[in-house]
């Protein structure tokens, strides 16, 4: 069931994300009076599972039964359709190439101009409905937790982050995020009550790429109830009583508690409690998995100040402009991480598969739309790159019509489509085969 939730997640988004982008090709070439022969979410190789005509209408619409995106056939225009054909007659009125340049500079740009647009609206929509919550990270009072990758790099278990490279982190949940995304080579913590910087050796920036839960949140061990089941149900625990100490150590963490307790599976210590403002001593029972019987208080917000931003739809739209905004400038550094082969960024690419995987089991608006509306930036800002077959590839040879004056001749574009889709499916067998070799690995 948890499978068929994300499957049905990822066809819903993407419909979404094919349909808004063509549909942005299709607005611009409507408006120039540039005909549409086909409007398809899918692609309908050999057959298509719905297509109707309205009457009087010069465009076919339908859904096609391959799922790896949709397309708009605009007349005149060699795409990936490659229907060199109609190419052979006389340039007509209504055809995308007798139109200008300007013009057809704006036909191509339209889908990615609407995917940017669609980001704005959908982040703006779940900030007035939801507003934001997150933790701030000079909230993060008691610190992060490393794993092994981060305390190799230099960090230690209750450091606090303040910045890399001299820029301030403001989020607690963005810190490896920006650690790899900027390849930073200091960061700045406050350790006891020293202030610190670490230096980070540029070698560890394709482990810290691929080895999620570098800095976990530390978080006080505090009971929230104890089962009448429980081998420690007669030990006079009560809810909200904290360990702050294990035998002769001080540890009041839950990663370092669960660490000591896995060390003493099916034996007991004794438990240093603070209950109030008092402090007792309880000797407790560990059972063979290493557990105390015991349910924790995993409510973040009895232990930090978590920031909770609300808007009016007024304050929502520059709000949801500003997150999109600043999406795509980390996307822009993440694109720059895959481009260069010593951060080894290309082997996280990965194909429906993946995009599968970023979705939760359980359906959740709030997370389906800011997915949405992070994949509608993804897929714009792809799309603009300079390769021939994306809108990218077209916008170039565009842009270099309108500066020299200089049309590149209809052979000329038909090789460099086919160069494109050579360089697309190259790089989506790379996709696929990061996912496959992910699953099994």
């Amino acid at each position: 069931m948890d499978i068929i939730i994300k499957i049905l997640q990822v066809i819903l988004a993407l419909s979404i994300l094919i349909l808004v982008h063509e549909f942005g090709h299709f607005f611009f070439a409507r408006l120039f009076k540039i005909r549409v022969e086909k409007f398809y979410l899918f692609f309908d190789a050999w057959f298509s599972l719905f297509k109707f005509k309205p009457k009087n209408s010069d465009t076919e619409y339908g859904i096609g039964w391959l799922p790896l995106g949709g397309y708009c056939k605009i007349s005149g225009m060699i795409d990936e359709s490659m229907d060199k054909e109609a190419l052979k007659e006389e340039p007509k009125p209504y055809e995308f190439r007798s139109k200008p340049a300007w013009q057809r500079f704006f036909v191509m740009f339209g889908g990615v101009l609407f995917n940017f647009i669609l980001a704005i609206l959908i982040y703006s929509a779940t900030l007035f409905t939801w507003g934001e919550e997150y933790l701030k990270n000079e909230d993060a009072i008691y610190g992060v937790h490393c794993n092994d990758l981060a305390r190799e790099i230099g960090f230690e278990n209750g450091d606090k982050i303040l910045s890399f490279d001299g820029d301030k982190v403001e989020r607690f949940n963005e810190l490896q995020v920006i650690l790899a995304r900027n390849q930073a080579q200091t960061a700045q913590v406050i350790r006891g009550e020293e202030s610190r910087e670490i230096n980070i050796d540029p070698v560890f920036i394709p482990a810290v790429l691929n080895t999620p839960g570098m800095f976990s949140l530390r978080v006080p061990f505090q009971i929230l109830s104890v089962a009448d089941s429980s081998l420690n149900a007669s030990a006079g625990l009560t809810a909200g009583d904290r360990i702050v100490g294990i035998d002769s150590l001080d540890v009041f963490v839950i990663q370092e508690i669960q660490s000591i307790l896995q060390a003493n599976k099916g034996d007991s210590i004794t438990a240093t409690i603070q209950r109030g403002e008092e402090r007792l001593y309880k000797r407790l029972a560990i059972d063979d998995n290493g557990l105390l019987g015991v349910t924790l208080d995993g409510n973040i917000h009895n232990y930090f100040n978590i920031t909770i931003s609300e808007y009016t739809l007024l304050g929502a739209l520059p709000a949801g402009a500003n997150k999109a905004v600043s999406t795509i400038g980390n996307y822009l550094k993440e694109l720059k991480l895959i481009f260069s082969p010593k951060t080894e960024a290309y082997k996280s690419v990965g194909s429906f598969i993946a995009i599968g995987n970023i979705f939760p089991s359980a359906w959740d608006w709030q997370i389906f739309w800011n997915l949405t509306a992070w994949l509608s930036i993804m897929l714009a800002v792809v799309n603009l790159l300079p390769i021939p077959a994306l809108d990218g590839g077209h916008i170039l040879f565009l842009l270099y019509e309108m500066i020299t004056r200089r049309r590149p001749s209809d052979k000329f574009l038909e090789y460099a489509q086919v160069g494109g889709m050579l360089i697309l499916l190259t790089i989506m067998f790379l996709a696929f085969g990061n996912d496959i070799y992910r699953l099994f690995n």
